[in-house]
């Protein structure tokens, strides 16, 4: 839409035709977010719903958005309206104690693992150290694998941490330095162990993240089917998690 950053800083709360016309502009982007996440959710999960949620994350972000600031509307918009659909999940619940109990011991196997072998780990010795077939153990990487890292487990708990955290990944403020130090340092560490990634799993990482390619369009390029593509997306997530966590950077 041609010259958005100025109709928005014009934009009149109630000027409810503009507003409707940005929404039906920004409606495809929203369908594509929550289908990438749906894409690792179990068939129960209405992505109708998910939908309505991630429009009101995009209402927030059209009466939220402060356009004398230097980052563009649809980098906030992307960024609030995956977090309206995540904290929708999250309030749900719809992973459950028993499967984040399973999340939590896959890291923890993967790790110990890794330090007693000394190399990469494969699917099937991880199956056999949890104790799962490997269809199992597909299904619970997948699940892993929805939200990369969650405020909770870096410690940010409070709405004024978690705003923080925020504006600094939307606009480089260091509205509070102290607070946003663990960031810096996660996202220096995460770009260190990307870059160490085997090469498939970087290229599947930089398309899915960087280029906001879906799981789809990935395997068009890399010639291999969508369903591999996502075995590659989790091991390179539950890969990356694990090491955060090893490096103290996630909570329990």
């Amino acid at each position: 839409m041609a010259g958005l950053e100025t109709q928005l800083k014009n934009l009149d709360k109630e000027d409810h035709t503009l507003r409707n016309e940005i929404i039906a502009e920004y409606l495809p982007y929203v369908n594509r977010i929550v289908n990438r996440i749906a894409t690792h959710l179990p068939p129960t999960v209405e992505v109708d719903d998910l939908v309505n949620v991630g429009i009101i994350g995009l209402i927030q972000a059209i009466e939220r958005y402060d356009p004398n600031r230097d980052n563009k509307f649809m980098t906030y918009a992307v960024f609030r309206i995956k977090g309206a659909v995540l904290s929708e999940l999250r309030s749900r619940d719809f992973l459950g104690r028993t499967t984040r109990k399973k999340i939590r011991s896959l890291e923890k196997a993967y790790i110990r693992l890794e330090q007693k072998l000394g190399r990469e780990v494969q699917d099937e010795e991880l199956a056999e150290e949890m104790e799962m077939d490997l269809d199992q153990l597909y299904q619970v990487k997948r699940m892993s694998s929805i939200s990369f890292v969650s405020f909770e487990e870096i410690g940010a708990g409070s709405k004024n941490e978690k705003e923080n955290i925020i504006s600094y990944l939307l606009n480089d403020e260091d509205s509070d330095a102290l607070s946003l130090t663990t960031i810096k340092e996660i996202k220096a560490t995460l770009a260190n162990h990307i870059e160490q990634l085997p090469e498939k799993e970087r290229l599947v990482v930089s398309m899915y993240y960087s280029d906001e390619m879906t799981m789809k369009e990935i395997g068009m390029v890399l010639d291999i089917t969508e369903s591999r593509v996502s075995q590659i997306h989790s091991q390179a997530v539950l890969r990356l998690r694990s090491k955060l966590r090893k490096d103290g950077f996630l909570e329990e």
